[in-house]
């Protein structure tokens, strides 16, 4: 059986490598985007066979699976924060759908679909968490994309009787983190936090160890049909427990720490998720004014099914994760 995963670069791709060769798994092929990916896949996971391509690319797609006669994927291709609108939909829609269609012709006998939070939106108050099963109210046009990329991978596999399992993530935290995360910890440990309103906000957080090992058990787990599992640690925080957390993290690594944060009037948030809405609407995508518009909203869920289905373990210490972020980051010359 060869396991397939895209993606294989990303924050979660990485964790989840580096998982597949403590359990010494063998016969992976690994998709990743760029030339420059190769070396670090092949670091992370010796003998995995690496091929580049674009996800959307309908005969990359077809190389990655060619000559398979029996596989299993995990698929954690996406974009999240893209140069242009009209990416959202080619990488998370179409890739998804080109990925599974490939899997399904090549013996396809599991699907783990790595999705998001984003294709239930936000929690219409901050006392609210999302159950497993929730109607789809996508945010904004990386959540609509996401919201298509399952419904292509839920319907192909149910046409075909092929069980799969839809992991939907978080805010990721942990090793692997990229430059945006690294410079979330810099402006918090500096006291430059943007925190609108008053921070009572709650937001679910996943450190990327435990989604990785999330999707190894999805991948072992004995369940039938396809379903959503959120993962996620056992609770949500306040914008302020966060915010508390990622301080006492940094002053256990030896970092300074300025207190406080720069608090912005709760209007702000709303006017923020407008212009990025309008921004969408005209087909450009501002990174800064996307997440601001996100900062005062509520994003929980509960992780009782997937503990109950999938045997998984959320993390209960955000200290613990984020001195392993901090960590992380200044053994690899981040600037946290």
């Amino acid at each position: 059986m060869t396991l397939v995963v895209t993606g294989a670069a990303g924050w979660f791709g990485s964790a989840f490598l580096e998982l597949l060769a403590q359990r010494d798994a063998a016969d992976v092929r690994a998709l990743v985007h760029s030339p420059s990916d190769v070396r670090a896949v092949t670091a992370r996971l010796p003998g995995a066979r690496v091929y580049v391509g674009d996800v959307s690319s309908e005969q990359d797609v077809a190389d990655l699976f060619e000559g398979l006669a029996s596989c299993e994927v995990v698929h954690a291709a996406g974009v999240i924060h893209p140069a242009a609108v009209a990416q959202f939909d080619r990488v998370n829609a179409v890739g998804s759908r080109l990925v599974v269609q490939q899997a399904l012709r090549h013996g396809l006998r599991r699907f783990v679909h790595i999705s998001s939070n984003s294709v239930v939106g936000t929690n219409p108050t901050a006392e609210e968490a999302f159950r497993d099963h929730e109607p789809y109210h996508p945010y904004l046009e990386y959540g609509a994309s996401k919201m298509r990329g399952e419904i292509e991978v839920t319907s192909a596999l149910e046409a075909a009787g092929v069980p799969g399992v839809v992991l939907r993530p978080p805010w990721f935290y942990g090793r692997f983190q990229p430059e945006r995360q690294a410079r979330f910890l810099k402006t918090v440990r500096s006291g430059r936090f943007p925190l609108i309103g008053g921070g009572g906000n709650r937001r679910s957080m996943v450190d990327v160890d435990r989604l990785a090992t999330a999707a190894w058990l999805a991948l072992e787990a004995d369940t039938s049909g396809v379903r959503p599992y959120w993962i996620a640690d056992a609770q949500p925080y306040t914008m302020t427990e966060i915010l508390d957390a990622v301080r006492q993290a940094a002053r256990l690594e030896g970092l300074a720490v300025t207190d406080g944060a720069m608090r912005l009037p709760a209007i702000v948030g709303p006017l923020a998720y407008r212009v990025d809405a309008t921004l969408q609407r005209l087909g450009r995508y501002q990174q800064e004014i996307h997440v601001a518009g996100e900062l005062d909203k509520t994003i929980a869920c509960r992780v009782d099914g997937a503990v109950r289905d999938l045997g998984f373990e959320p993390a209960t210490d955000l200290v613990a994760g984020m001195r392993r972020s901090y960590r992380w980051g200044l053994d690899n010359g981040q600037d946290v």
